[in-house]
């Protein structure tokens, strides 16, 4: 089987990732979760995330048609670490909704034209009309971690960005939109794991790109990048909510809790959309920063 950028992800992990990460990978048993931080040893038993997740599906569907009814607008922010588990997590958000009322929004790299705009320009034209929510996937925080990260951001740029951001976010929460952000972290042995499994998979390898695989050599300089980007965007009006996602059962749940659990929607069924799980989901604090 041809496997993406020939095999640089197998290269990887063989050459260069750390040794404690490859003992990791090679000690986990199938249901291990990889991380040594992550509050629990193994996956959520499927049968018990299937219950809970059938009952938030309800509660998302009740969610969208308060939401036309009343004339909300929502915007759901996902960022997080490559290969986190956004998609999966919006999937499960959108799956049952009407896309006439709820948008999945992916921009590709910005064209000439997007790139002589003002930063800010092309997310504006996604945002939702009344009765609309809209899901990011990775948002204007590309500015803050992953643009500098690679060079396709100078520091002017990246300051300039953190200049404007508070008032940017201040004037849509001001407008009545209700802007929930959403970071979903993975620890390093997870990431390679589940890049792994997509070099391998013929059916997943479009997911990976030439800035996963450059990624794998960044993790340090990514750390930095999102230190700074919790310091200074995690705002009274606009918080971050920060997913611990190396079960991504445990961080989809936690992270529709998390929306759910701030919209007084009717009918709400208090039971399922209960408290959060602290050691799964909280604020920036919960964020690793070694």
């Amino acid at each position: 089987m041809t496997k993406p950028f020939e095999g640089a992800i197998s290269r990887f992990h063989d050459e260069e990732a750390p040794d404690e990460i490859r003992r990791i990978l090679r000690d986990a048993g199938k249901d291990d979760i990889t991380s040594p931080r992550f509050p629990y040893p193994s996956k959520w038993k499927r049968k018990d995330y299937e219950a809970e997740m059938a009952a938030l599906q309800i509660e998302l569907v009740k969610m969208q048609a308060w939401v036309k009814e009343t004339g909300q607008r929502v915007v759901v922010v996902f960022e997080g670490r490559d290969a986190a588990g956004k998609g999966g997590t919006i999937s499960r958000f959108s799956e049952n909704l009407n896309p006439r009322g709820a948008r999945v929004v992916a921009l590709a790299k910005p064209s000439e034209i997007e790139a002589g705009q003002w930063y800010f320009q092309r997310y504006v034209r996604e945002l939702p009309t009344r009765g609309e929510i809209v899901f990011l996937d990775r948002s204007w925080y590309n500015r803050a971690v992953v643009e500098p990260v690679f060079g396709f951001a100078d520091e002017t740029q990246v300051e300039r960005f953190y200049e404007q951001v508070a008032p940017f976010e201040k004037m849509l929460v001001d407008d009545g939109i209700r802007l929930f952000k959403i970071w979903i972290n993975v620890g390093r042995a997870t990431q390679l794991e589940r890049f792994l499994k997509r070099e391998n998979d013929p059916l997943k390898q479009w997911k990976l790109s030439w800035i996963d695989v450059e990624g794998l050599r960044k993790w340090d300089d990514y750390t930095a990048r999102i230190a700074t980007m919790f310091e200074r965007s995690d705002f009274d009006f606009a918080p971050w909510t920060v997913i611990r996602g190396d079960d991504k059962r445990r961080a989809r749940v936690g992270a529709i809790r998390r929306v759910l659990g701030a919209l007084d929607y009717t009918d709400k069924d208090a039971e399922a959309v209960c408290a959060l799980d602290p050691k799964v989901a909280g604020g920036v604090d919960i964020w690793p920063r070694d």
